[in-house]
């Protein structure tokens, strides 16, 4: 849950909300009608997004080891779903939390940024083909943010 979503309903322990404070969780619902479609898309749709993703892939690469093309394709699946989570919660520090947990390191240990980029570039490309234009803005953002967790160890020092 939204963490000041969550802050309020504590305070609704101690006393009734203000009108403002309100506003915000009336936000935050009606917002979460939208998440809903866009997790319930990115779900459905995930076999749709990722066997092109991963055809590309194996085209962009022919000379890569498949076992380091297979383990980028899975990190970006749990990527996906835990960015689907992440906005279903409307909480960005949860996808933080999550991938700093797993993937610190990861992309330096096996010297895939390379792949990994590129990994991104069309995941992106598949999951904006099959959401709209009122759900794609919801997770692009996410992407984003588990891209620069997923390549921080890879800049140069």
């Amino acid at each position: 849950m939204h963490p000041e979503i969550a802050r309020l309903l504590e305070q609704a322990e101690q006393r009734y909300l203000q009108t403002n404070e309100l506003e915000l969780f009336r936000r935050y619902a009606v917002s979460l009608a939208r998440r809903m479609e866009t997790y319930e898309i990115l779900r459905d749709k995930e076999e749709q997004i990722f066997q092109p993703v991963a055809d590309r892939l194996v085209a962009a690469f022919p000379d890569e080891r498949q076992d380091l093309l297979e383990r980028s394709l899975k990190h970006w699946l749990l990527i996906s779903r835990y960015c689907g989570t992440a906005m279903l919660l409307s909480d960005p520090d949860f996808l933080a939390l999550r991938l700093k947990d797993w993937m610190t390191g990861l992309v330096q240990t096996h010297q895939t940024q390379t792949i990994e980029h590129k990994l991104y570039e069309l995941l992106l490309q598949g999951v904006k083909a099959e959401l709209s234009d009122k759900h794609f803005p919801l997770i692009q953002p996410l992407f984003e943010k588990a891209k620069a967790v997923l390549l921080e160890e890879t800049q140069p020092q």
